[in-house]
């Protein structure tokens, strides 16, 4: 994002930082209300059961999207004692991903609707290009079954159980090295997150129903 402002094109940075903090703000919610519904209400209670970015962006993760390309928002807090079932977990940590799947298809199919009426707006358009396909993004990255990632409360839930004990023990103990190492392999020239990226552009035409 910050050779955006390097080339001059700040009104593609603002519109990409705004798809980034919505698209942040409704994966966090995602997992809050989620939570809510199978009976732990601890995000509720931290005021995190809400769209509102400022409940959700933390700023240094904000400021190493800007950076670097890479950062994060807070975590939605849990605990789960108060789950209801065994696989309350598996619905949480999915409900991140699935609302940034939500949000795309919503948004780019109702900017495909205002379009087929006769809207004709480039910013518009690159708004929503960027809003879909950020929350693509996001969706498939946290699915990556590694260190702090959704991925890695969903994945145990497919496997035999005692491959799911094993890769949980080996995840809480060297997951969080390889999420690091997968995350400097990207900063030094491996081009892991362009493919992520391609892969999410490609999953548009996937989600263009209009």
């Amino acid at each position: 994002m910050y050779a955006l402002l390097l080339d001059g094109r700040y009104f593609v940075f603002i519109l990409l930082l705004v798809a980034l903090v919505i698209s942040l703000s409704f994966h966090e919610f995602g997992h809050a209300l989620v939570a809510k519904w199978h009976g732990d209400d601890t995000a509720e209670r931290a005021g995190r059961l809400t769209v509102n970015p400022l409940a959700h962006i933390d700023p240094v993760g904000l400021l190493m999207v800007v950076l670097v390309g890479f950062g994060y928002a807070k975590p939605v807090p849990t605990d789960p004692r108060n789950f209801r079932s065994r696989t309350s977990d598996l619905w949480v940590a999915a409900a991140g991903p699935l609302m940034n799947l939500l949000l795309a298809v919503v948004t780019w199919n109702f900017y495909l609707w205002l379009r087929g009426l006769g809207w004709d707006n480039p910013g518009g358009e690159v708004f929503f290009a960027l809003l879909a396909q950020i929350n693509l993004l996001l969706m498939i990255f946290n699915l990556i079954p590694l260190g702090p990632l959704d991925g890695h409360y969903i994945l145990p839930h497919f496997l035999p159980k005692h491959l799911a004990q094993r890769y949980r023990y080996f995840n809480a103990r060297y997951g969080t090295g390889a999420f690091l190492v997968l995350i400097v392999l990207g900063l030094v020239g491996l081009p892991i997150f362009r493919y992520l990226a391609e892969f999410s552009f490609a999953l548009l035409r996937w989600i263009t129903w209009m």
